[in-house]
């Protein structure tokens, strides 16, 4: 029996929510056991809990021996404030899991990846059940926990890769959170910004990925309307900021804030069964 635990080290979870992820892992995971922290259910502002709350539910649930691997419940905005001293506070129980999340859990991942620890991977989250097709985006998570791989974003060239929101990656650059990508494929994905806003995110960005194998541009959805045609698409975009830093644009990756979104375990790791 795999035994997962679920935090919420940014917004909070609902119990309504909880309850339907479970019940599709009752009836179609027997061999996976669902365990939901106490804090996902908490609300402080913006957060489930107070900043300190949300650390230790996170290193509460990474360094107890019981817990196979680690699933966060939802991003939102958050985990970069404990992101740091929490991984600071893992012990050795914390390296031999999984650590599945995307978009705001991004600077977690990032800083496990960076620290060595566990086998961080962009993947569903259980917030996605409340998306139009989200049963199957939490069945992929799920199943690749089991072990199986299918669910996998499918682009590989031998090279390591890791999978970031794009805003998170813009974020993490420059600060102690922010893993060393030289030789890596690193894809990107956005939701709700504006196309000038996308421009911005990849002139920061790129300016930090000297030495990487290459981008894979994923899928930036839900754009707002701007006042004017920014007279660009993504995928110029991407090339555009590519070609000024001589990254080789590899094309598209099948990632994305929706139910489609593919899984990536960072570097070349391996699935946890």
């Amino acid at each position: 029996m795999l035994r997962i635990a679920i935090c919420a080290p940014s917004a909070a979870f609902t119990r309504e929510d909880a309850g339907r992820v479970t019940d599709l892992a009752e009836r179609e995971f027997p061999g996976i056991e669902l365990h939901f922290h106490p804090q996902c259910f908490l609300v402080d502002g913006h957060f489930a809990g107070p900043d300190a709350l949300r650390r230790a539910a996170f290193v509460e649930c990474a360094n107890d021996p019981a817990f196979d691997a680690v699933w966060f419940a939802r991003g939102g905005y958050g985990s970069n404030r404990i992101a740091g001293e929490a991984i600071a506070r893992l012990d050795h129980h914390a390296q031999g899991k999984a650590y599945l999340g995307y978009s705001d859990g991004g600077y977690l991942l990032a800083g496990l990846y960076r620290a060595g620890i566990g086998r961080p991977v962009h993947a569903p989250m259980p917030a996605d059940i409340r998306r139009e097709g989200g049963e199957e985006a939490v069945r992929r998570a799920l199943a690749w926990l089991g072990g199986d791989c299918s669910g996998e974003e499918p682009s590989r060239d031998g090279h390591p890769r890791i999978a970031l929101n794009l805003t998170t990656l813009a974020m993490l650059c420059g600060t102690p959170l922010m893993p060393g990508l030289a030789g890596h494929v690193v894809m990107v994905e956005e939701v709700s910004e504006h196309l000038y806003a996308v421009d911005r995110l990849f002139f920061h960005a790129t300016a930090h990925l000297g030495g990487v194998a290459g981008l894979r541009l994923g899928r930036i959805g839900d754009v707002p309307e701007n006042d004017r045609p920014f007279g660009a698409e993504p995928i110029e975009i991407a090339r555009y900021w590519c070609d000024r830093h001589a990254i080789p644009f590899l094309g598209e990756a099948d990632i994305g804030h929706d139910s489609a979104n593919r899984i990536v375990p960072f570097g070349l790791a391996a699935p946890v069964a």
